[in-house]
């Protein structure tokens, strides 16, 4: 599996995976960002799934998304923003590459517990940022974390001051 893996980043910031982790759990269905032949965005729908340690990205077999990834393996993910504007637990997003699950019976086990129907195509995460944008009073908060630079918060007041790190 890969080093940057959700359960490599879980373990370094246990209190902000969680807060990722159920954003994303709240709504089922999220939105996958690859980039097509030409370099050009292509955003899709998809549903993902963090379990045994990883960050799951599940999809039709032959699909458009899943061969940008199998060219190019750099994606960014965004959580549903929900029902309406208010997000009251904020924003994640997590970048990094997709890494083919290929072995049959690794596939076969993974669609047994899952209830996926065959034939899929399936991904896992090698992290290369994660993100969470929330609203404290009148600041954005927005939490980054990368493999080299760990968590880092900058927050943003609705004036012209300019953002401010908080210490970690």
């Amino acid at each position: 599996m890969t080093t940057n893996n959700w359960a490599a980043f879980e373990a370094r910031e246990p209190e902000f995976a969680a807060a990722v982790r159920a954003r994303f759990a709240q709504y089922p269905h999220h939105v996958l960002a690859t980039l097509r032949s030409d370099g050009s965005p292509r955003l899709a729908g998809l549903n993902v799934e963090i379990r045994g340690g990883e960050l799951w990205l599940g999809m039709m077999q032959g699909s458009r998304k899943a061969r940008d990834l199998r060219r190019d393996p750099r994606f960014a993910l965004h959580s549903n923003p929900g029902p309406d504007d208010s997000m009251p637990d904020g924003d994640a997003r997590v970048s990094g590459r997709a890494i083919e699950l290929v072995d049959p019976p690794e596939l076969h086990r993974y669609a047994e517990e899952t209830e996926n129907p065959h034939p899929f195509d399936l991904f896992h995460a090698d992290l290369t940022e994660v993100v969470h944008v929330g609203v404290d009073g009148d600041e954005l908060v927005i939490r980054t974390w990368t493999p080299q630079g760990g968590l880092h918060t900058l927050r943003r007041g609705d004036d012209d001051e300019p953002p401010r790190e908080d210490p970690e």
